[in-house]
């Protein structure tokens, strides 16, 4: 780290050519900032800069021998289809060709005037080292690059020898860099959403893991709560996170599942969580994106790849639930009335995938209900409540004051700091599917890969002859882009796929299989304590309280609920806020739809008879015979009657950029 505080200028550069192009020549200079590569030709400069932020990682190949057929010293018009890279002890190398190849692979982001306004486009960078007449010196210099970008990009120090002539280490610090990480358990849900994932998994995340040099150990779920017993059950500390794959479920099992641990503190401290969406709702990955404005809508998956790979783990609040029967951890929402019959009620068309959310929307508009029963909540310390009463707007319900909070002259305590608010923002979000696979093939790939050769064409349109020189020659200079419009993935050393069943043997994972689980099977739930009155006793005289007949009271602490439902625009991950909306009965069919309308971009907290509440915590008691309705934890249906819910601040952790 020393080394590169004192240093003054380029890491490190060299000089390149283009030989099909006449007074072409590319200076390429490595910062701690990022890549610069200068073009100059006939006179013109121009400099393009690829951010370490926006460099996935990079590696070191050899070109393919070439079949018989082929001559090597043979110049064809087609160059870009005679460069077959394969590792450096495939095999299949061209003894002949002398180069070496560093590939550097980057999503960088770009403007785009469809939707959300930019995209992230993968380009892949190819330097052609072959300044000396021997392959291992061409090789060297190859790697020093390699380690350097390695280096840059973990945000770690430089070995003084990759800065120097010194090289003779250059390989054992390669073996360093290269075996210094865990691996990810990634658990994925075959059944989530469309039921997609393992395709979905396998065409679009293990390609980004792999150029990032990331192995996994991968393990697909068989059954209801198998993620969930997985993480209670097993060594969890061997893997360095967990990746999710499929919908906000397999992340309720996951989250809860930790927290069935006696060591379930240390757990949340050291294993993030990554979150790949796979489903119909896929709410916190959006968020997630949005919270670091990413352009999640062009390409969620890979978005959420890039956050996985990219990111650091980040705090996140959860809320502590309590119903008569269990109580239960809750990272994204906790519903009663529309919007949850909405959620429960769909499951039958999941088939469709998230479109199934605005059909059954249309229906429960149709048929809209009321349900009867109290609500009590503790607004967030450092605001008061004035004029609440239906009609009123959720920005006039709140106004911030000085002073503690007060009800009916009782003082409130201040449980949590005090947290900016930002306005509502513009949508970024047009109702789209990860899953769009127009005959057979994924749209949003094949978009990314369009642009990809655009840029890189109008970057880096020319190429040079793959023949090696058989005569020795003094130390040259020289440049390769390769421009392809398909992209050559390969397979991680070390990855592991695998499909648990009763015949896998148990001592290979470490215990028993996961088995599920039996009826009325109970397991304590860990955690941190309540420290609020149990569900049964009264609560304070200085908490709020409203009874009558409501539409729907819907608590979330992410920004959004589903891709396309912007909820709670204000929040972020570990913001110390419940934010929670009430609609009252009341309100007529076309302000419903208008609220409706307005979620996918967070206008609909200007409808009348909306109310948005900033809350620390608060308590739900439906009326029995009150109306039929669903009361939801996540997405996830629970039993129907009286539940407390509390805000935990910061507990979980995720993977974000």
């Amino acid at each position: 780290m020393e080394d590169r505080e004192v240093r003054v200028g380029p890491l490190l550069e060299e000089t390149f050519y283009i030989l099909s192009k006449k007074s072409t020549v590319y200076r390429v200079k490595l910062t701690d900032k990022g890549l610069s590569l200068q073009k100059e030709s006939n006179g013109s400069t121009k400099t393009e800069v690829i951010r370490i932020n926006d460099i996935l990682g990079c590696r070191c190949m050899r070109s393919k021998r070439r079949s018989g057929a082929s001559c090597v010293c043979n110049s064809s018009t087609n160059r870009k289809t005679n460069l077959r890279p394969v590792e450096e002890n495939s095999g299949e190398q061209d003894e002949k060709d002398i180069s070496a190849y560093l590939y550097i692979y980057a999503y960088v982001l770009k403007k785009f005037r469809v939707k959300s306004g930019r995209k992230r486009d993968r380009m892949t960078i190819t330097l052609r080292f072959r300044s000396f007449d021997k392959y291992e010196d061409n090789m060297r210099e190859a790697q020093k690059w390699r380690i350097a970008v390695k280096c840059l990009i973990r945000n770690s120090p430089i070995p003084r020898c990759i800065l120097t002539a010194d090289d003779t280490n250059i390989s054992l610090q390669d073996e360093a860099i290269a075996g210094d990480e865990k691996k990810f358990l990634v658990l994925l849900n075959p059944k989530s959403g469309p039921g997609r994932a393992r395709e979905m998994f396998q065409q679009r995340v293990v390609p980004v893991l792999a150029e990032a040099e990331m192995s996994f150990d991968l393990y697909v779920t068989k059954h209801a709560n198998y993620a969930r017993d997985f993480v209670r059950l097993k060594d969890i500390y061997q893997w360095r996170g967990i990746i999710v794959v499929g919908g906000d479920g397999i992340v309720f099992e996951v989250l809860n599942g930790m927290l069935e641990r006696e060591d379930w503190k240390q757990a949340l401290l050291e294993i993030p969580i990554g979150v790949i969406p796979g489903g119909s709702g896929n709410g916190l990955a959006k968020s997630i994106s949005y919270a670091n404005d990413e352009p999640y809508d062009q390409n969620p998956v890979l978005i959420s790849s890039l956050n996985i790979v990219k990111g650091k783990p980040r705090p996140m609040d959860l809320v502590r639930v309590e119903t008569k029967t269990q109580i239960m951890f809750s990272f994204l929402s906790v519903g009663w009335g529309f919007i949850s019959d909405i959620d429960i009620e769909s499951e039958r068309l999941r088939a469709i995938g998230g479109q199934r959310f605005t059909v059954w929307s249309v229906a429960r508009l149709i048929g809209l209900r009321t349900y009867r029963g109290k609500l009590y909540f503790l607004p967030l310390d450092g605001y008061r409540l004035q004029d609440f009463t239906v009609g009123v707007k959720a920005s006039g319900n709140l106004k911030r004051s000085t002073s503690q909070m007060v009800d009916s002259g009782s003082k409130t305590k201040q449980i949590f700091p005090e947290s900016p608010f930002t306005p509502v923002h513009n949508s970024i979000s047009f109702h789209d599917n990860i899953n769009c696979h127009p005959q057979g093939k994924d749209e949003c790939e094949v978009q990314a890969t369009d642009s990809l050769t655009l840029e890189t064409s109008s970057q880096f349109a020319d190429d040079v002859d793959l023949e090696s020189d058989e005569h020795p020659r003094q130390r040259l200079d020289s440049y390769y882009s390769a421009n392809s419009r398909h992209s050559a993935y390969y397979s991680l050393a070390g990855s592991t796929y695998r499909s648990l069943v009763d015949s896998v043997s148990p001592s290979s994972l470490g215990g028993d299989c996961i088995q599920p689980r039996r009826p009325n099977c109970s397991v304590q739930m860990h955690g941190p304590p309540s420290r609020l009155p149990s569900l049964m006793q009264p609560l304070p005289d200085h908490w709020v309280s409203i009874a009558g007949e409501f539409v729907m009271v819907h608590a979330s602490y992410q920004s959004h609920l589903s891709n396309d439902c912007m909820f709670a625009p204000s929040s972020r991950l570990a913001d110390g806020i419940i934010w929670l909306l009430i609609i009252r009965a009341g309100i007529t069919r076309g302000q419903m739809l208008q609220f409706l309308l307005g979620l996918s971009s967070g206008s609909h907290l200007q409808c009348d008879h909306v109310e948005m509440i900033p809350v620390t915590a608060f308590r739900l008691e439906p009326e029995e015979g009150g109306g039929a309705g669903h009361i939801t934890v996540d997405g996830e249906l629970v039993d129907y009657g009286p539940m407390q819910v509390e805000l935990m601040p910061s507990l979980a952790s995720v993977l974000a950029r």
